[in-house]
Protein backbone atom coordinates (compact mmCIF):
# COMPACT_ATOMS: atom_id res chain seq x y z
CA UNK A 1 0.00 0.00 0.00
CA UNK A 2 1.29 3.50 -0.87
CA UNK A 3 1.33 6.43 1.13
CA UNK A 4 2.55 9.95 0.49
CA UNK A 5 5.06 11.70 2.36
CA UNK A 6 6.05 15.08 1.84
CA UNK A 7 10.53 15.45 1.95
CA UNK A 8 12.81 18.31 1.13
CA UNK A 9 15.05 16.70 -1.27
CA UNK A 10 18.37 18.81 -1.42
CA UNK A 11 16.34 22.21 -0.88
CA UNK A 12 13.38 20.66 -3.60
CA UNK A 13 10.00 20.18 -1.83
CA UNK A 14 9.06 16.53 -3.12
CA UNK A 15 5.62 14.40 -2.72
CA UNK A 16 6.49 10.95 -2.92
CA UNK A 17 4.26 7.59 -3.00
CA UNK A 18 6.39 4.95 -1.01
CA UNK A 19 5.83 1.48 0.55
CA UNK A 20 5.28 1.30 4.05
CA UNK A 21 8.22 -0.63 4.64
CA UNK A 22 10.42 0.79 2.02
CA UNK A 23 13.67 2.51 3.16
CA UNK A 24 15.16 6.05 2.27
CA UNK A 25 17.70 4.55 0.66
CA UNK A 26 15.16 2.77 -2.13
CA UNK A 27 13.03 5.96 -2.17
CA UNK A 28 16.27 8.34 -3.16
CA UNK A 29 17.65 6.19 -5.89
CA UNK A 30 14.52 4.24 -7.29
CA UNK A 31 12.08 6.39 -6.92
CA UNK A 32 14.19 10.20 -7.13
CA UNK A 33 17.08 8.83 -9.34
CA UNK A 34 19.68 9.99 -6.79
CA UNK A 35 22.43 7.20 -7.44
CA UNK A 36 25.09 9.13 -5.66
CA UNK A 37 22.99 6.81 -2.82
CA UNK A 38 24.72 3.82 -2.33
CA UNK A 39 23.31 0.15 -1.62
CA UNK A 40 25.15 -1.34 0.11
CA UNK A 41 25.46 -3.99 3.03
CA UNK A 42 21.52 -3.07 3.74
CA UNK A 43 21.81 -3.21 7.42
CA UNK A 44 23.43 -0.41 8.17
CA UNK A 45 26.69 -1.53 8.53
CA UNK A 46 28.69 0.09 5.88
CA UNK A 47 27.74 3.58 5.33
CA UNK A 48 27.83 3.32 1.35
CA UNK A 49 23.89 4.51 1.73
CA UNK A 50 24.59 7.80 3.80
CA UNK A 51 22.70 11.15 3.79
CA UNK A 52 22.31 14.10 5.75
CA UNK A 53 18.91 14.14 7.73
CA UNK A 54 18.27 17.23 8.87
CA UNK A 55 21.89 18.22 9.09
CA UNK A 56 22.71 14.38 10.34
CA UNK A 57 24.49 11.70 9.08
CA UNK A 58 22.16 8.34 8.76
CA UNK A 59 22.34 4.89 7.11
CA UNK A 60 19.08 5.86 4.39
CA UNK A 61 18.84 1.85 4.30
CA UNK A 62 17.99 1.10 7.47
CA UNK A 63 15.48 4.11 7.78
CA UNK A 64 12.22 4.05 6.79
CA UNK A 65 11.17 6.28 4.45
CA UNK A 66 7.46 7.06 5.76
CA UNK A 67 9.77 8.08 8.97
CA UNK A 68 11.55 10.82 6.54
CA UNK A 69 7.94 12.82 6.23
CA UNK A 70 8.32 16.38 7.36
CA UNK A 71 12.00 16.08 7.32
CA UNK A 72 15.02 17.50 4.81
CA UNK A 73 17.72 15.39 2.89
CA UNK A 74 20.78 15.76 1.76
CA UNK A 75 22.42 13.64 -1.34
CA UNK A 76 25.75 14.61 -2.79
CA UNK A 77 23.85 15.84 -5.22
CA UNK A 78 22.85 18.75 -3.36
CA UNK A 79 26.42 20.07 -2.27
CA UNK A 80 26.96 21.55 -5.64
CA UNK A 81 26.67 25.22 -6.04
CA UNK A 82 24.27 26.33 -8.22
CA UNK A 83 26.64 26.90 -11.57
CA UNK A 84 27.22 23.25 -10.43
CA UNK A 85 30.59 23.98 -9.07
CA UNK A 86 31.94 21.13 -6.54
CA UNK A 87 31.85 22.39 -2.98
CA UNK A 88 34.98 22.68 -1.17
CA UNK A 89 34.59 19.28 0.80
CA UNK A 90 33.98 17.42 -2.00
CA UNK A 91 37.60 19.24 -3.75
CA UNK A 92 39.62 18.75 -1.17
CA UNK A 93 38.98 15.24 -1.82
CA UNK A 94 39.94 15.15 -5.35
CA UNK A 95 43.22 16.97 -4.19
CA UNK A 96 44.16 14.66 -1.32
CA UNK A 97 43.13 11.93 -3.94
CA UNK A 98 40.58 10.31 -1.56
CA UNK A 99 38.89 8.78 -3.76
CA UNK A 100 39.84 5.58 -6.10
CA UNK A 101 36.59 3.25 -7.08
CA UNK A 102 34.46 5.74 -5.50
CA UNK A 103 31.72 3.47 -4.33
CA UNK A 104 32.41 5.14 -0.75
CA UNK A 105 32.85 8.91 -1.71
CA UNK A 106 29.24 10.46 -1.42
CA UNK A 107 28.51 8.32 2.43
CA UNK A 108 32.06 9.62 3.40
CA UNK A 109 31.54 12.86 1.94
CA UNK A 110 28.52 13.90 3.58
CA UNK A 111 29.59 12.67 7.00
CA UNK A 112 32.38 15.12 6.25
CA UNK A 113 30.16 17.73 5.87
CA UNK A 114 28.55 16.93 9.33
CA UNK A 115 31.85 16.53 10.89
CA UNK A 116 32.97 20.26 9.52
CA UNK A 117 29.49 21.27 10.58
CA UNK A 118 30.17 21.70 14.20
CA UNK A 119 33.01 23.44 14.29
CA UNK A 120 35.13 21.45 16.38
CA UNK A 121 38.47 20.57 16.01
CA UNK A 122 39.36 17.05 16.63
CA UNK A 123 42.54 14.97 16.60
CA UNK A 124 43.27 12.44 14.18
CA UNK A 125 41.85 9.65 16.25
CA UNK A 126 38.66 10.95 17.07
CA UNK A 127 37.95 11.27 13.43
CA UNK A 128 38.98 7.75 12.47
CA UNK A 129 36.32 7.19 14.98
CA UNK A 130 33.95 9.17 13.45
CA UNK A 131 34.27 7.66 9.96
CA UNK A 132 34.43 4.73 11.52
CA UNK A 133 30.97 3.28 10.19
CA UNK A 134 32.20 3.63 6.72
CA UNK A 135 33.68 0.97 4.83
CA UNK A 136 36.21 1.28 2.43
CA UNK A 137 38.49 -1.10 0.95
CA UNK A 138 40.81 1.11 -1.34
CA UNK A 139 42.06 4.14 0.32
CA UNK A 140 43.26 2.39 3.25
CA UNK A 141 41.78 5.81 4.54
CA UNK A 142 44.86 8.04 5.04
CA UNK A 143 43.97 10.16 2.06
CA UNK A 144 40.30 10.48 3.45
CA UNK A 145 41.44 11.63 7.05
CA UNK A 146 43.49 14.60 4.66
CA UNK A 147 40.98 15.11 3.04
CA UNK A 148 38.66 16.20 5.86
CA UNK A 149 41.22 17.87 8.05
CA UNK A 150 41.94 19.98 4.78
CA UNK A 151 38.50 20.72 4.23
CA UNK A 152 38.03 21.48 8.08
CA UNK A 153 40.70 23.83 7.52
CA UNK A 154 39.04 25.23 4.62
CA UNK A 155 36.29 26.19 6.19
CA UNK A 156 38.41 27.63 9.32
CA UNK A 157 40.24 29.43 7.45
CA UNK A 158 37.62 31.02 5.11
Amino acid sequence: MLKVINIKVNGIDREVAVQEQESLLETLRNRLGLTSVKKGCEVGECGACTVLLNGKAIDSCIYLSLWADGQSVVTVEGLKSENGELNYIQKAFIKEAAVQCGFCTPGLILTAVEIIGDDRIYSREELRKLISGHLCRCTGYENILNAIEKAKGSKING
